[in-house]
């Protein structure tokens, strides 16, 4: 019989899905940490500011559901990615772009 049936398997997929969470959460950060300066440097506008402080909201929860994501690959089986999990990572990032425009804006 096929021995570690239950086993991972042992390709690179894991670690190139893992790198790629990485990969947007710094993107994100990135775009956290221009829209701050954006708003500081610019002019602190009362808009701006609110858009600082949900980019920053935005950039926290997509840093946590990245780490969750991230920590679920490390296991012998990682499950798929649940549905509202991926909602909740494309919102984050459409929340986060939103907010950013509205800074510059």
């Amino acid at each position: 019989m096929t021995e570690g049936l239950g086993l991972r398997d042992p390709g690179l997929q894991p670690e190139r899905t893992r790198l790629a969470w990485r990969r947007t959460t710094l993107s994100c950060t990135v775009v956290a940490v221009l829209a701050a300066r954006q708003a500081l440097y610019g002019g602190a506008t009362a808009v701006g500011m609110l858009g600082v402080g949900l980019s920053m909201l935005a950039w926290a929860a997509f840093l946590g559901v990245a780490h969750r994501r991230v920590r679920a690959l490390g296991s012998v089986r990682p499950e798929g990615l649940r549905p509202r999990v991926a909602a909740a990572a494309v919102g984050c990032t459409l929340a986060l772009a939103a907010f950013a425009v509205a800074v510059v804006v």
